[in-house]
């Protein structure tokens, strides 16, 4: 990426205490209640707790560490390798982290421009690499879901229980938002950045988001330089990017495969597979941070048919919560008092 991109940052965001509490509360809370209303110790007779289910519950935790190991090549690909490993690391924990006190629509994606420009990278090239993987990702899921949809029934997809048609329209819907927004992320960085930059600068005069227009206008004064950037990558760079996309999704939803393994026979991988891909679909409409207590809930209705009781189900869906979900919560809790104590002060100032 060209070295002379240069641009004005933002102020780092900062993390209130009530910010990391509230998800943990919603979380714990559903989990809690769930536990008490459907739980029955009798039930976990019927699921196979051997020496094994430990191995599986430790894939579990190393396909997250795979998933880790995967997004920070691509922050040190997208970034020519500009960021070290230990700040490809920090990047990512935080990246992650956001993303848990944050509700699931916004997510530490948009916010990884701060990040890199903390760790040394330039604004423009770190507006380079937000926007870069905010369209890897969504390319990912608006491909891989009408693949899904030709290689599975609709039966193995939706729950039944749930209604295959309530489920499905909602999901059209929700695809057909993401299918948009990959659209428009292709045309302001590939065809015409004008146009979304002149967009976002009218939508950010709104009263109800005005209050975040200083950091629209940090996005929109780079998206120009970013997008001549990007274009004169070559295909192997944009072949290793969206390969280093699909192991990064994909493992993240192989655990549960990993964690159903540990407790019931799995008759259907890619079922399983799938229906994590469907699910992130809705959890990005999530109002809570991180979908924190949505979540659970959710995952006890979907997966619910493929276990024999309902008690096996909540405990997979609170392993599953601990590998993906409260673990970052974790290790941003003890790695961003330092990152912010380290970024007052300098994060604002320009780049030479």
């Amino acid at each position: 990426m060209s070295p002379d991109i240069k641009a004005r940052s933002a102020p780092a965001p900062s993390v209130k205490p009530y910010q990391i509490l509230i998800p943990i509360v919603l979380g714990l809370a559903v989990i809690v209640w769930l536990f008490s209303s459907e739980f029955d110790i009798a039930d976990l007779s019927s699921a196979s707790f051997t020496p094994l289910s430990v191995v599986f519950i430790l894939i579990a935790f190393a396909l997250m560490f795979l998933r880790d190991a995967t997004m920070m090549c691509r922050f040190r690909l997208l970034s020519d390798k500009r960021i070290s490993w230990k700040q490809a690391f920090v990047v990512n924990v935080l990246s992650e982290f956001t993303s848990t006190v944050t509700p699931t629509a916004i997510g530490g994606s948009s916010l990884v421009v701060f990040f890199l420009a903390k760790e040394g990278v330039e604004a423009g090239r770190s507006t380079t690499i937000m926007l870069v993987n905010l369209f890897l990702d969504e390319l990912f899921f608006v491909a891989l879901c009408p693949l899904l949809f030709l290689l599975l029934p609709l039966q193995a997809l939706f729950p039944p229980a749930a209604g295959i048609a309530t489920f499905g329209y909602v999901f059209i819907g929700l695809y057909a938002l993401h299918l948009v927004w990959a659209a428009a992320l292709f045309v302001g960085i590939f065809i015409r950045p004008d146009w979304v930059k002149n967009m976002l600068a009218l939508l950010f005069r709104l009263p109800f988001i005005r209050r975040w227009r200083d950091k629209a206008d940090v996005i929109t004064d780079n998206l120009v330089q970013a997008s001549r950037d990007i274009k004169h990558r070559s295909p192997l760079f944009w072949l290793k990017a969206f390969l280093l996309t699909f192991v990064t999704w994909s493992v993240r939803f192989l655990v549960v495969n990993a964690i159903f393994l540990a407790f019931v026979p799995v008759a259907n991988h890619l079922a399983l597979y799938a229906r994590q891909v469907i699910l992130w679909v809705f959890m990005g409409a999530m109002p809570t941070p991180g979908g924190s207590g949505m979540s659970e809930l959710a995952f006890t209705q979907y997966y619910g048919d493929i276990c024999s009781s309902g008690s096996i189900v909540l405990l997979v869906t609170l392993i599953w919560r601990l590998v993906s979900y409260y673990l970052y919560l974790f290790l941003g809790i003890f790695i961003i008092p330092r990152w912010l104590h380290e970024a007052v002060g300098k994060l604002g100032k320009p780049k030479a």
